[in-house]
């Protein structure tokens, strides 16, 4: 068999695995126009209705790989397959949901979630309805007429997921979402997130969460993938089998923290 045979069999292998999967990447490597390595054959797998977080120390690349993931970074070897299709490019099957609140403060929060249809073929009417339904689904009915500074942090970024769900994405990609709330909204709202995402009247099919916060990733995750190293690499990947809602103090919850914790460690280096 020739080399481009071979190539050619790989790649169809490649490709029937990545279809097991709703969102796959694998093989990533990536280094920054200044020639810095910042990714070596990182995979990372999102199985059907599976919500799968990322964490890593601070400047690993974790929001450098949501946005290869979407397709908005081309890596320099590897391949992100959305259902087993090459993601070569950004598509709005794959939203990502940015660290700030982005809400335009001109417009009510009906307006803010209607924005995200504005470039689908759809009637105006069909497009309220969309974003009424939306916003339903993260609890905001009957705030539809608010304007941003009328509302709390918490309902703003409600309003960003809303109108991130009107757009019927398969994935969402979320980077640090809960990061500019206090510890209170926050707590309420990833009390509330994973309901809202997978309820039978989403689209989604898969979550990717990047978090600093270790507490939150394992209230929250089915997969945790742990980056380390330079460049980095998976260095190791937790399964969190616990029930829902999770108990941040529970033996179990705990013992999960442990591994993670390890995970990130350096190694102590032994004294002569």
């Amino acid at each position: 068999m020739s080399m481009d045979e071979d190539l050619i069999k790989d790649n169809a292998m490649q490709r029937a695995r990545a279809a097991q999967y709703v969102l796959s990447a694998v093989g990533i490597d990536f280094s920054y126009e200044n020639g810095y390595k910042v990714f070596e054959n990182v995979n990372i797998d999102v199985g059907q209705n599976e919500f799968v977080a990322i964490v890593g120390p601070s400047g690993i690349g974790k929001s450098t790989l949501l946005r290869i993931l979407g397709g908005f970074l081309k890596p320099d070897r590897g391949m992100v397959y959305l259902f087993g299709r090459p993601i070569v490019r950004p598509t709005p099957d794959i939203i990502l949901i940015h660290q700030s609140i982005v809400t335009f403060p001109w417009l009510t929060a009906l307006e803010n979630v209607m924005l995200s249809l504005k470039v689908r073929n759809v009637s105006d009417d069909e497009a309220e309805k969309a974003a009424r339904n939306a916003l339903e689904m993260v609890g905001l009915q009957g705030f539809e007429d608010l304007y941003p500074k009328e509302m709390s942090g918490g309902m703003r970024q409600r309003v960003a997921i809303a109108r991130a769900l009107a757009a019927s994405p398969l994935v969402f990609l979320m980077d640090e979402p809960f990061a500019h709330l206090d510890e209170l909204t926050a707590e309420g709202l990833r009390q509330d997130i994973y309901n809202i995402l997978f309820s039978p009247d989403t689209p989604l099919k898969g979550v990717v969460l990047v978090s600093h916060n270790l507490t939150e990733v394992v209230e929250l995750a089915d997969e945790i993938y742990v980056l380390n190293n330079v460049p980095a690499t998976v260095v190791g990947k937790v399964h969190v089998d616990l029930p829902r809602p999770r108990n941040p103090r529970s033996e179990e919850f705990n013992q999960i923290l442990d591994a993670l914790y390890n995970y990130l460690t350096p190694p102590k280096v032994r004294k002569l």
